[in-house]
């Protein structure tokens, strides 16, 4: 993949994900508004993180990062790839249909390992309640990520970017039909989670299908192919399990306060939407990419390929992490702060999201050196590493607690994703060529920054100027605009002046990508 495809790939995949995020801060703003950060809505959180947490423990975590390797090599030398990928579906069917029977059995002492504070409380019994209600998407949607990632291996990006598109759509269409005719939002949002699902796997295995890789589902069968990718996705799994344990303390910790759980997830909404559009999205192009190169022996092209997608991914990640830093309390009370919610839960989030900008820059980190280790079918070393970014994680989210009370788990989650990057850097430094960065990322990192800085400082002197406005029902929504535009603006066009960046390039890659 040339650079040039490389940034349209990215493109196709960010600009999918990013009508997502934009969807799901609809959805998310509809829950607050017509829940509240209740026991209804914290029933919810857990109950859809639940599933959510299994998805990327087996399917987007583990099961993908070995398969994606393999599939891709398969695929560049022309052997039967199809073959494997219907092993690897039957397989991951398989484990996915009992593990979803157990949990409806397991379900009180899942909700109890997910947030013991809940217990005695009417939170469990609607967490329990809705649990089992969700948990099959998690069957559904991994069967989905993997025709998702045969799409991706193969350079095509759309469908499977466009997938989670359908969840929110679907979510947002059910609360606004039980709110008009008077039924249970709570249940009807609930319901809509597995619907969901079925819907978003039968888009990616009808354009699987278009695109030759049609699967057909087969007895489940013991091949050595399939024992290679056990033995590949096994590390991993259990790296993605030390990433699930990370959010199981925070969220633990969370819920001893009250309603921390729901402020917590409605910050972690807002920071993952630069974190999807730009560290994942990065993350799933590159990933098949680097092992086609690597696969070829193009050291050369591998460290271009590296160099770039760290390039993008800062440039757009560093002013997104200073704006979240600079202005969280408008960008939370302007998006959230209606109906049910109230000023003090605005407040509250915000101190969270500040937090959680300043790991942003460490959470895209990640899914840029992390595809190092898997194009090599390495998913130990990333294990070692996250283990420890797991004490890190636990260390900081228990006894931070007397000094930060319920955003302790944030300020954990945000030291335990800088030492993962740490860990991940140094590791990689016996890797070669393709592992290092060229002169072109080293020349352009620091204006990058610069740039940021900039911007952050002209944010917060417009936010005073403009404080009225975005505190008067009528106007805050413009006002917001306003500034997210005199932002954007001002950003590109300083990185343009200073060398940071050339505008041209990014017009490039669009004209490429139509």
């Amino acid at each position: 993949m040339k650079p040039i495809r490389l940034m349209s790939g990215f493109l196709t995949v960010g600009g999918w994900t990013l009508m997502s995020r934009v969807l799901g801060f609809v959805r998310d703003a509809m829950i607050l508004a017509l829940l509240g950060t209740g026991p209804l809505y914290e029933a919810y959180v857990v109950a859809f993180r639940l599933p959510n947490m299994f998805r990327r423990f087996f399917a987007e975590g583990a099961f993908n990062t070995a398969f994606v390797p393999m599939f891709s090599k398969r695929v560049e030398a022309g052997e039967d790839a199809r073959a494997f990928a219907e092993d690897a579906l039957a397989g991951l069917a398989s484990v996915l249909i009992v593990l979803t029977l157990v949990a409806q059995l397991a379900m009180p002492w899942m909700i109890l390992g997910l947030a013991s504070g809940f217990a005695g409380e009417e939170r469990f019994d609607l967490a329990v309640e809705f649990g089992r209600i969700a948990f099959p998407y998690v069957l559904f949607i991994s069967v989905a990520a993997l025709l998702s990632g045969v799409l991706n291996a193969t350079g095509r990006f759309a469908a499977a970017a466009a997938a989670p598109v359908l969840l929110n759509v679907l979510l947002i269409s059910a609360m606004a039909a039980a709110s008009a005719l008077g039924g249970s939002v709570a249940l009807a949002l609930v319901w809509a989670i597995p619907v969901a699902g079925v819907a978003q796997l039968i888009l990616v295995w009808v354009a699987a299908s278009r695109a030759g890789f049609g699967l057909r589902l087969k007895r489940p069968r013991w091949t050595p192919e399939l024992r290679r990718l056990v033995r590949v996705a096994v590390p991993a799994a259990l790296a993605g399990g030390v990433v699930q344990v990370n959010l199981l303390i925070g969220q633990q910790v969370a819920s001893y306060f009250d309603k921390a759980v729901g402020w917590l997830y409605a910050a972690d909404r807002l920071y993952q939407l630069p974190l999807g559009v730009v560290g994942i999205a990065i993350g799933i192009v590159l990933l098949p990419d680097l092992s086609r190169r690597l696969s070829a022996g193009d050291d050369a092209g591998g460290r271009d390929a590296l160099s770039r997608a760290a390039e993008v991914s800062l440039a757009l990640t560093i002013p997104s992490a200073v704006a979240l830093i600079v202005i969280p309390l408008p960008l939370v009370s302007v998006l959230f702060q209606r109906g049910a919610a109230t000023a003090a839960d605005s407040a509250a989030i915000a101190m969270a999201v500040a937090i959680y900008g300043a790991g942003l820059p460490a959470f895209v980190m990640q899914k840029i050196l992390q595809p190092l280790f898997f194009a090599r079918e390495d998913t130990r070393s990333p294990f070692r590493y996250a283990l420890i970014a797991m004490a890190v994680n636990l260390v900081a989210a228990i006894g931070l607690v007397p000094w930060f009370g319920w955003l302790a788990p944030a300020v954990a989650t945000t030291l335990a994703g800088w030492a993962m990057v740490g860990f991940l850097w140094q590791g990689s430094r016996g890797m070669g060529l393709a592992a290092t960065f060229d002169d072109r990322f080293r020349r352009r990192i620091w204006r990058i920054c610069a740039a940021s800085v900039l911007m952050g400082a002209m944010l917060f002197g417009l936010v005073q100027v403009l404080e009225p406005a975005l505190n008067t029902a009528g106007l805050r929504y413009l006002a917001l605009m306003g500034v997210v535009a005199a932002a954007i603006v001002f950003y590109f066009g300083v990185g343009q002046v200073i060398g940071a960046f050339r505008l041209a390039e990014f017009r490039n890659a669009m004209r490429r990508r139509r």
